[in-house]
């Protein structure tokens, strides 16, 4: 299923760009700007079997968003930047903020590089349990153990299930059927317990996944030293907040920024929810991150930056930049609204 939705996307983008319909779109969708959202940055992997891949984007693909951008005479500007244009309304050229989700190690090893070549600024939302090396980044073990098995047996509800994984194409199978499953668990104990106890059955190293992938707190120290780099809150264990009762959600939320500005000795004023959808962050999150007193907080919903947007500044919206769609020829529709136009229903602004 997830398969035939990329096609389906990477079949708009393509027919957006073809039919030039996205240089019609782009006075009614450009906005004022985009807020861009990645995750990790690296070389491609040769693995046939990568069902993350969309979380990753190769540094050849960010250096030409880059040269797009800037060819277009878009202003590359931190997150504090953006946030004072929308206060002093200040429109008189584009912007675009990229934002990159969870810390991860590559961030610093291949982004970097690539944004210090623009003098382009970036602001990475840090999981504090991932910087810890305690963090449970189950989708990345999910990944490990289907890899690593031709078969796969799980409880779901009152009857086992055994799945094959013996092919690349049954492996991606396996891996949506039972990422569907865990993200629809109640609670973030309940995907904990099962994905340790198929981490255990398989021989997978849940907590060493964490400390491989994340930076740890003192790299993140000397990271965030750089001119170029802003460091954000992604709260304190990447739960889904609004799964989590009011008190719960606020102490992930507000802890997680003192844990980081605690670490590292400076202020943080800017947050993502995690997996940011409708299911995830909602008005109860979007009031508690402004109670939290952070100055703007990043969805995962569709769209680009208004003028209203002002009103809004804890529930902004983004463009992804997807690791299944690295092509040069998207990049005009993705900073057109175009393509986030129809994604997000034509809406300006989405933050009910």
């Amino acid at each position: 299923m997830k398969r035939f939705r990329n096609n389906i996307i990477r079949a708009g983008l393509e027919a957006l760009y073809f039919t030039g319909a996205h240089h019609l779109m782009r006075p009614l969708f450009a906005g004022v700007g985009a807020i861009f959202m990645l995750h990790h940055v690296r070389p491609r992997r040769d693995a046939d079997f990568q069902p993350n891949h969309h979380l990753e984007v190769t540094p050849d693909f960010l250096r030409m968003m880059l040269t797009h951008l800037r060819s277009h005479g878009i202003d590359i500007v931190s997150m504090d930047e953006a946030h004072q244009r929308l206060i002093d309304r200040n429109f008189s050229r584009r912007f675009a903020c990229f934002t990159l989700d969870d810390g991860y190690r590559d961030n610093r090893d291949f982004a970097l590089p690539v944004m210090r070549e623009f003098d382009a600024p970036m602001t990475v939302y840090v999981t504090s349990d991932f910087a810890g090396g305690s963090g449970l980044l189950w989708w990345a073990a999910l990944e490990r153990v289907i890899a690593g098995t031709s078969s796969i047996e799980v409880r779901i509800g009152d009857a086992t299930t055994r799945l094959d994984t013996s092919t690349a194409a049954a492996k991606q199978e396996a891996f949506e059927r039972l990422h569907d499953w865990l993200r629809s668990l109640p609670g973030e104990h309940d995907v904990a317990r099962e994905i340790s106890a198929l981490c255990l059955r398989h021989g997978v190293d849940e907590t060493a996944i964490c400390r491989e992938l994340c930076m740890s707190w003192d790299e993140l120290k000397q990271f965030s030293e750089e001119p170029l780099v802003t460091i954000g809150a992604h709260t304190i264990t990447h739960c889904n907040l609004a799964r989590q009762t009011e008190e719960i959600a606020a102490d992930e939320i507000a802890a997680s920024r003192a844990r980081i500005e605690s670490a590292l000795q400076r202020p943080v004023l800017h947050f993502a929810y995690p997996y940011g959808d409708k299911i995830a962050a909602g008005p109860r999150e979007f009031a508690l991150a402004r109670a939290s007193g952070f100055k703007t907080a990043v969805t995962t919903r569709p769209g680009m930056i208004f003028p209203e947007s002002a009103d809004h500044l804890t529930a902004l919206q983004r463009v992804s930049l997807n690791g299944n769609y690295q092509h040069s020829r998207f990049l005009p529709v993705l900073t057109s609204g175009a393509a986030t136009a129809f994604g997000n229903g034509f809406r300006r602004i989405d933050a009910a």
